[in-house]
């Protein structure tokens, strides 16, 4: 048993919820099968999913999933065939006897969630389902990944199309990268660079690249985290990450520009330590320019 009370309180409260929640039994929600078979199940949906992408939200290997999804098609729950845009994906679809299964699961997760609150008064029912909240984002804070990629890889071409998006769509002005200062791919892989992307269930959902400069502060570039996955920390993990690799890179600081419109980075930033400096770069873009000491 581990020494720290912090542990100790996570491992009391997985005993406590997987208990509470019906994990432990073969019937989950009174039905012929597991919970991870019911789960899969619903996360199939009414619109069918890919199996790739089905493995990667419930990160379950392949064995595991085929094993799943073999007995839920063998119950007549669901079809798997491939995909008309591509016949190497596979696509599981619910069967109407699988449809009217996850209807009927749905309507049993109501009633265990009923069953959770009922006997607690007003105060305490709000009290649980505020920290069941706070719970559920610190959790999924937890499962965010941080990973050096090739900047010119389809991930962060990926997020830089939603970043160049958000930049437009806020902004007075149309962003244009081509008319700023660079960050072009050779920029931005080692040794000149690092480009980062966060990942929540293997799916890019943010991204930071550090452009180095000989002798002077390396510069952030293209800081983006997607809006749906905003207030879990990401933009200040990949900020303390590329402030590590720039460290790394023996540079003095860290500098970088950014748009008025942009109002969290802006208070991120300052939060995090950085200045407000005279412009250092003829971005057109850019309204505010900050720098952090690393020595």
């Amino acid at each position: 048993m581990s020494a720290d009370p912090s542990i100790a309180q996570v491992r009391r409260f997985n005993r406590t919820v997987t208990q509470r929640v019906g994990a432990l039994s073969d019937r989950y929600l009174w039905r012929d099968r597991t919970l991870g078979a019911s789960r899969v199940l619903w996360e199939i949906g009414s619109e069918g999913c890919e199996v790739r992408s089905l493995r990667a939200r419930l990160e379950l290997d392949s064995g595991q999933m085929s094993r799943l999804l073999r007995a839920l098609e063998r119950d007549g729950l669901i079809d798997l065939s491939p995909s008309p845009a591509d016949r190497r994906i596979r696509v599981a679809r619910l069967t109407p006897a699988g449809l009217a299964e996850r209807a009927l699961l749905d309507e049993r997760s109501d009633e265990l969630a009923t069953s959770m609150l009922a006997p607690l008064d007003a105060r305490h029912r709000s009290e649980l389902v505020a920290a069941m909240r706070t719970v559920e984002r610190l959790m999924t804070a937890s499962m965010v990944e941080l990973r050096a990629v090739d900047p010119g890889g389809a991930d962060a071409r990926r997020c830089l199309r939603a970043y160049f998006a958000e930049l437009n769509r806020r902004s007075d002005i149309p962003f244009d990268p081509a008319k700023g200062t660079s960050a072009e791919p050779h920029e931005l892989r080692p040794p000149a660079g690092a480009f980062i992307v966060a990942y929540l269930r293997d799916e890019p959902i943010g991204c930071g690249a550090l452009k180095h400069h000989r002798s002077e502060p390396s510069e952030i570039k293209r800081m983006w985290v997607a809006e749906s996955a905003r207030g879990l920390g990401i933009g200040r993990r990949l900020l303390a990450a590329l402030e590590q690799v720039a460290r790394d890179a023996r540079a003095p600081a860290v500098r970088l520009d950014t748009n008025k419109t942009l109002i969290e980075a802006i208070s991120m930033y300052r939060s995090a330590g950085y200045q407000e400096i005279p412009r250092f770069n003829s971005e057109p873009f850019a309204h505010h320019w900050f720098e952090k000491p690393l020595c």
